[in-house]
């Protein structure tokens, strides 16, 4: 599902080659349809099952879509010439990373390229985030994360998040300078200069009390009245939520 900056956030759903936008359809009652296939993003190949969000067994195991700086920039190799596949590396790894507090729940620290900003805070459901550090790898912005996350969490709680549920009374920019102060001195002159904060509006009608997680391993037909969008998430009525960055690779239908 693609994004767009907006106030509130636009949503853009592929299917077949046809452009949804599924902000417009908040409101409205739709039904989305498995058609019990699943094909790997990476290669196309069919699989009974997804694995790392989208990829079939094969591309798991050697696609580096799948290598393991993907989730631990910190173990990212690329900067000294090893990689899965250095092609993709010099577009992915090797290029300014960002590295971010998120208000979500509460803040959290991250990781992205900076070409992906501010795509990759929209996909966590953040509501305010802020740059902490700017470097020109994947590796050095998981260094800096890894020496932030003593003093600040790299985890989202969906759950939380979903619904609404957040500190609004926490301060951005002295949180970046409390975390600027603690960190060690080999890292400092990557610190962002801009504090500038950005505020995400979500395209919901109304945020649950609870949550019930649904999905197309146990229901091949998910319909229902599209109350909100938040991240990758889905929100219908009766408090359930789909997870589409989950179910990358399947094959849906989709009827409004």
């Amino acid at each position: 599902m693609e994004t767009r900056l907006r106030r509130p956030i636009e949503y853009q759903l592929f299917l077949e080659d046809t452009l949804i936008n599924m902000t417009e359809l908040i409101g409205h009652y739709i039904i989305l349809y498995w058609t019990g296939e699943i094909r790997c993003i990476v290669c196309g190949r069919k699989t009974n099952r997804s694995f790392f969000q989208g990829l079939c067994y094969p591309c798991f195991l050697n696609a580096p879509e799948a290598s393991e700086c993907i989730l631990r920039p910190e173990l990212c190799q690329a900067h000294l010439g090893k990689s899965r596949d250095m092609s993709w590396s010099e577009v992915h790894c090797l290029q300014d990373h960002i590295v971010y507090l998120a208000l979500t729940s509460h803040v959290k620290v991250g990781v992205t390229r900076q070409s992906q900003i501010p795509t990759r805070w929209i996909d966590q459901g953040a509501w305010k985030t802020i740059i902490f550090a700017r470097t020109h790898n994947r590796y050095t912005a998981g260094q800096i994360e890894v020496a932030l996350k003593q003093h600040t969490s790299d985890k989202t709680f969906w759950q939380r998040m979903l619904k609404n549920i957040c500190a609004e009374d926490i301060d951005l920019i002295g949180k970046k300078q409390g975390l600027a102060d603690v960190l060690p001195a080999e890292f400092r002159s990557f610190i962002a200069d801009n504090s500038k904060i950005t505020e995400i509006i979500y395209p919901v009608e109304e945020y649950p009390t609870k949550i019930k997680s649904t999905g197309f391993n146990k229901f091949r037909e998910i319909s229902g009245l599209l109350s909100g969008i938040r991240g990758q998430y889905l929100y219908f009525d009766d408090d359930r939520v789909l997870n589409l960055r989950k179910h990358q690779g399947y094959i849906v239908s989709l009827e409004y």
